[in-house]
């Protein structure tokens, strides 16, 4: 008995000088947070009204271009039906060719059910290919577009849901370059739902509620070229909430505040993974150290992204390698709101902001509107918060909306 005791005590004085095998993660240094997608012009706010208040609309009041951002708000418009317009320059302080157009066009089929439609266009400008100094060029215009139809169905008197199917191309790839280049191309889905209350009286005004949420872009991954990796849509939740100050017949002030989060997964935390063995056993990998195995660009922390879109949707919510408070960083939001004056003028203020180690995106914004009978016109102005500079930085963005069979129906 007495020599196993002698064994065991022996054993646990020697085990520290045993070396161990140990694994060391070491995290890349040039590792990103930001989300990317496929066909970001989506994300863009094609619209002036929209811009005017950071770039937010999912539940601000209705109009021409809610197909953009609700489209469920289509069955709470006076109008019978209306056309829109817009245009957004691009990169403007660099070149002059590169912009997004966009049309929409809705009809009121009744009091509960609407239809609509959009189209919308980015130009990349042209582009000259040349071999040599002395050669004159080719130019080629690179494109991608998106073409989609809604049905909005009222299902009570305050709420409405709405149904959006897209499809979308991107057209980047020269062919001139590559002689087996083929336009990109797959499709997408919007679900969409709008609340807005009966005005209710309170003791110095009178005030509307609304809300409204978005699931846009659900759809199938989708490449680029035939070789190249799958791509995500810019698959988007988007929730807001606002309040309409209504003092008398002529003035109305809205305020309107609106959340979005990408549901496309984070990208996890890449690094190296080094198995050795540790003879100075002080538990760090050093010199004297004996390497048995290294991996690079190993998952230290986070989830593997390369997973179905659907996967990814529900993934999105948990998979950030910092954990909750990364996932909150992924939510932006926008305060935007609206002085309104006898429904004929219109001025709009916002703010947008995005975490500083999610894509840095924070901006101040301005906005005016001008209605005359049948015809609305729509100016905004981007001032950039960040050390990050805005493609739209110092851009007037413009919109025409023309209004038909105006207050054919009873909302307000």
């Amino acid at each position: 008995m007495n020599k196993h005791i002698f064994y065991f005590i022996a054993l646990l004085i020697a085990s520290p000088l045993i070396a161990q095998n140990s694994i060391e993660l070491i995290p890349n240094t040039n590792d990103t947070r930001v989300i990317t997608t496929g066909v970001p012009f989506m994300l863009i706010a094609p619209d002036a009204r929209a811009a005017g208040m950071g770039d937010i609309g999912v539940a601000t009041s209705v109009d021409g271009f809610s197909q953009q951002w609700n489209a469920a708000k289509y069955a709470f418009s006076e109008a019978k039906s209306g056309l829109g317009l817009s245009y957004t320059p691009y990169l403007s302080r660099l070149v002059n060719d590169i912009s997004i157009g966009y049309l929409t066009y809705f009809n009121r089929l009744s009091e509960n059910s609407a239809i609509s439609g959009s189209f919308k266009y980015f130009s990349l400008g042209d582009i000259t290919l040349t071999q040599g100094p002395n050669d004159p060029g080719l130019n080629v215009k690179p494109n991608e577009f998106t073409a989609d139809i809604a049905y909005t169905l009222r299902l009570a008197d305050q709420f409405a849901m709405g149904v959006t199917m897209r499809y979308l191309r991107s057209d980047l790839r020269i062919n001139q370059i590559d002689p087996n280049a083929r336009p990109a191309g797959t499709f997408g889905v919007d679900i969409s739902g709008y609340y807005q209350s009966e005005e209710l009286a309170y003791s110095d005004f009178y005030g509307r509620w609304r809300g409204g949420f978005a699931i846009q872009n659900l759809g199938p991954k989708f490449r680029y070229d035939d070789g190249g990796r799958e791509n995500f849509q810019p698959t988007t939740l988007r929730l807001g909430g606002g309040f309409d100050f209504i003092f008398d017949d002529y003035n109305k002030l809205g305020l309107t505040t609106e959340f979005t989060k990408l549901l496309v997964p984070t990208p996890p935390l890449l690094g190296t993974r080094i198995e050795y063995e540790d003879v100075n056993d002080n538990g760090t990998f050093d010199e004297g150290d004996i390497e048995i195995d290294r991996q690079n660009n190993v998952i230290i922390a986070g989830q593997d992204s390369n997973v179905g879109f659907m996967q990814g949707i529900f993934q999105s919510f948990g998979d950030a390698p910092g954990g909750f408070s990364e996932e909150l960083r992924e939510i932006t939001w926008a305060l935007g709101a609206e002085y309104t004056y006898q429904d004929s003028f219109a001025l709009r203020a916002g703010y947008f902001n995005e975490s500083d180690d999610k894509g840095a995106r924070k901006f101040f914004a301005l906005g005016a509107g001008f209605k005359y009978t049948t015809i609305q016109i729509d100016l905004s102005y981007l001032f950039s918060a960040s050390q990050v500079q805005s493609p739209l930085e110092n851009t007037l963005r413009f919109s025409l909306t023309f209004n038909f069979g105006d207050k054919t129906y009873a909302e307000y």
